[in-house]
């Protein structure tokens, strides 16, 4: 069985979300709460302009996201710890006659971190396999959807700081994880980038995810987070992953077309230096969902984006409070690929 994960550009039969329930995206306080809840509602809202949302919502929090959610969003009920989807839930995938699978990783906390809880999450990628009738491939590697970036002819980006982390794959080698890859989600180029964006790093980072570092719009063509003020700590970040790409070629032995996305312009928040990135967008049908922080660089994103992804309408949705529970659009989206 040959597998075959499709670019996010791809036809979707819908996308799943996750909502907030007990625990740190929610947040301790009545404004926090609204403020999570309304947040995931606007995602699943611009999503649902383009194609049909699926939210798992913890039976807890079922009227709380009746209260938030259109009634065009359905709801499947399933215990959780947390909402990042693109992370707990499965990567889909296609076969060579057109079957759809759902490749269901080891989730562990993004590395078996001391302040998360994954006991309930690590079920929620055999639920939605199960839900959306997919064919259950296993995996037996630690890996979030959030670590890998592919442009649906075998190219996948991932970074060392992920899946060699040794919370996650202590045993494993680059070849060990590049064999896995192949099997699964049909990589036949693995591209290593050195590590992920620095806040990322820190408490309630996940180590270095690719999905805020680079993306892959259409072949050939690679957008790359660019930190361009010396004083933030990406500005190296940035140079080192542009300075990868123009070493590498993707499947076909083409070399990359490098487009620089600018970081917003703000370098910190009350913890320190932030992550915003306009990297971290959701691909739909005819549409692009894409994080504004109300800042000078939200325009020049957008043009970038809309040029990027041609005959997409680009959407987007105040991303702030996201990255300060640790994510962005594309960590809370999963995308099902249409089956032809």
């Amino acid at each position: 069985m040959t597998w075959r994960m499709p670019a996010e550009g791809e036809l979707h039969e819908r996308t799943w979300m996750a909502y907030p329930s007990e625990g740190y995206s929610l947040g301790d306080t009545p404004e926090e709460h609204h403020e999570a809840r309304t947040t995931w509602a606007e995602v699943a809202h611009a999503v649902a302009r383009f194609e049909p949302v699926t939210v798992v919502v913890d039976p807890g929090q079922v009227s709380a996201a009746e209260e938030y959610l259109s009634a065009d969003i359905d709801i499947v009920e399933a215990p959780l710890n947390d909402a990042w989807m693109r992370d707990i839930g499965p990567t889909f995938v296609l076969s060579e006659d057109g079957r759809l699978g759902g490749v269901d990783w080891i989730f562990n906390g993004w590395g078996g971190q001391d302040w998360a809880q994954w006991d309930k999450d690590s079920k929620i990628g055999a639920l939605v396999v199960e839900r959306s009738g997919a064919e259950l491939v296993d995996s037996p590697i630690v890996n979030e959807g959030g670590g890998i970036q592919v442009d649906g002819l075998g190219t996948v980006l991932v970074t060392e700081t992920v899946q060699l982390d040794p919370g996650r794959n202590p045993e494993l080698s680059k070849a060990d994880i590049e064999a896995e890859l192949a099997r699964t989600i049909g990589a036949t180029k693995v591209i290593w980038l050195p590590r992920g964006l620095t806040r990322d790093q820190d408490t309630y980072g996940t180590r270095g995810h690719v999905d805020i570092v680079a993306a892959i719009p259409s072949p050939g063509v690679v957008l790359v987070h660019d930190q361009r003020n010396p004083e933030h700590p990406d500005f190296e970040v940035s140079k080192a992953v542009i300075d990868v790409l123009k070493q590498t070629t993707d499947a076909r032995g083409e070399s990359w077309e490098i487009i620089t996305v600018p970081a917003p312009t703000v370098l910190r928040d009350d913890e320190g230096f932030v992550d915003y990135s306009y990297i971290n967008h959701f691909v739909v049908n005819g549409g692009v969902i894409a994080c504004s922080f109300d800042d000078p660089a939200d325009e020049e994103a957008v043009a970038i984006l809309s040029a990027a992804y041609p005959g997409r309408t680009v959407v987007s949705v105040d991303a702030r409070p996201l990255f300060a529970r640790g994510g962005g659009i594309h960590c809370i989206t999963q995308h099902q690929p249409a089956v032809r």
